[in-house]
């Protein structure tokens, strides 16, 4: 018997899913367990495993749509089967995907301009908001525009590819991504008008540096690119803005001298001459100031009808914001109070490695009790950071600059200066209770022999 197909939670903290490719096609038939699509969720790409043996009847979200969690992407069943009955049923705002995963087809493949394609940017030569008109099934001559999946759009337009010009192979004649990519790579097609103009070869939109380039026009004119956002980008936006919004932030900054830790970097060398890296030593020392700090290792967690509890945690587990291309990613070293130094380096490397190649599972990139950015590296000085749940406080550790100090005696000499700022939740961490773990922290980087005491 054919059944829906939802989007499932492929994470602890996902509510909603970017299908970023389908890997069975409509009328193929799958093994249980067998991958059926790609789906991009909070901050990693998973595998979407199929429950039971069935051929996919029916793809209801395009590539590039998102939908929430518990929305129908797609009909199973058996061989044969119609799943008529069923796309009957959905409709946007009624079990189905919907209007929100802005990939949806059409339920029945009808061949009029969805509400999904209503509510986008109009396309140059179909009807804008509120004017939407019946629309041909593609034939070798149409009369208008084929329907088209709101990726098709957005990717014509970075392409530089007349969506008009094109016949759809989707559902219903739909244009889909597939489509537009083939009538780019072939040449077919003219720049949409007033739209952008190619992007670079090898490039696509959201993938790296190339994405940021924006076409010039002539001299004195705007020119804009318009992006979607969507995927990691998405939710890093609404997670930060909830972090800030509901956590009342405050700061406390502190210049300690490094020249003891990076003495230390250099006495750690294997004989290869391989360092272990600044964030290794700091989360390790990190977590040696956390053991007498309780609080600062804590989280604050609502419990609903105006009730909440503050958990205080035994282990220290540290995350380290990682930059990538789509995001910002924290893969978490787990109990690095009782590891060495060296083991939280390898551990961290190899997590490192694993969030830039979009391999980390969801327990190697949640839970961490308290972070640390460091943007030392790109020669920053000092920044705040916000608070990345469910911790209540992030160390921002700027870079280690040479600059005069005056000593006790009266003499004045070079040392290796770096700034500190801790960014703390008010409602787990007290001001004072803040400023004395970051003075003990700052202690054991200027002589980390203290954190063996």
């Amino acid at each position: 018997m054919a059944e829906k197909l939802y989007m499932i939670a492929l994470s602890p903290t996902m509510t909603e899913g970017t299908l970023a490719r389908w890997k069975v096609s409509e009328g193929q038939a799958f093994k249980a367990g067998s991958v059926l699509c790609e789906v991009e969720t909070d901050k990693a790409s998973m595998d979407y495993e199929a429950p039971k043996d069935g051929v996919l009847l029916k793809v209801l979200l395009a590539e590039g749509g998102r939908a929430a969690v518990g929305d129908v992407i797609g009909i199973i069943g058996k061989a044969g089967e119609s799943p008529d009955a069923l796309l009957a049923q959905l409709s946007p705002g009624a079990g189905g995907a919907g209007s929100k995963a802005g990939g949806t087809e059409a339920a029945a493949a009808a061949p009029t301009v969805a509400a999904s394609a209503a509510s986008a940017s109009p396309v140059p030569g179909t009807a804008g908001p509120g004017l939407s008109r019946p629309v041909e099934p593609p034939v070798a001559a149409h009369a208008g525009p084929a329907p088209s999946s709101p990726l098709a759009r957005v990717l014509a337009a970075e392409l530089g590819v007349d969506i008009r010009t094109l016949r759809g192979t989707g559902p219903g004649g739909r244009v889909v991504k597939r489509d537009v990519e083939a009538a780019a790579a072939g040449g077919s097609g003219g720049p949409a008008p007033g739209r952008a103009g190619p992007v670079p070869a090898g490039a696509r939109p959201g993938s790296g540096p190339s994405s940021s380039a924006v076409p010039r026009g002539p001299t004195g004119e705007q020119t804009v690119r318009m992006e979607p956002v969507a995927g990691k980008r998405a939710v890093i936006a609404r997670r930060l803005s909830e972090s800030f919004f509901s956590a009342p932030h405050y700061y406390l900054k502190r210049t300690v001298d490094a020249g003891r830790l990076l003495a230390l970097r250099e006495a750690l060398a294997d004989p290869e001459g391989r360092k272990p890296s600044i964030n290794a030593l700091l989360a390790k020392l990190a977590a040696a100031a956390l053991a007498g700090h309780p609080a600062v290792n804590a989280g604050w967690k609502d419990e609903g009808a105006g009730k909440a509890s503050v958990e205080y945690r035994s282990r220290v587990d540290i995350g380290l914001a990682v930059a990538l291309p789509d995001g910002l990613i924290t893969p978490v070293v787990r109990d690095c109070g009782s590891k060495g130094i060296s083991r939280i380096d390898a551990e961290m490397s190899d997590l490192v490695a694993k969030a830039k190649g979009s391999g980390l599972s969801p327990e190697e990139y949640t839970g961490a009790t308290f972070t640390i950015t460091n943007l030392g590296g790109f020669g920053v000085e000092e920044f705040t950071a916000i608070i990345n749940p469910p911790g209540s406080a992030i160390l921002a550790v700027g870079a280690a600059l040479d600059e005069p100090v005056a000593l006790p005696d009266g003499t004045v000499a070079v040392r290796k200066r770096m700034r500190l700022t801790l960014g703390c939740d008010h409602r787990v961490i007290d001001g004072a209770v803040g400023a004395a773990f970051l003075r003990d922290l700052a202690g054991m980087i200027e002589e980390p022999g203290r954190a063996l005491a």
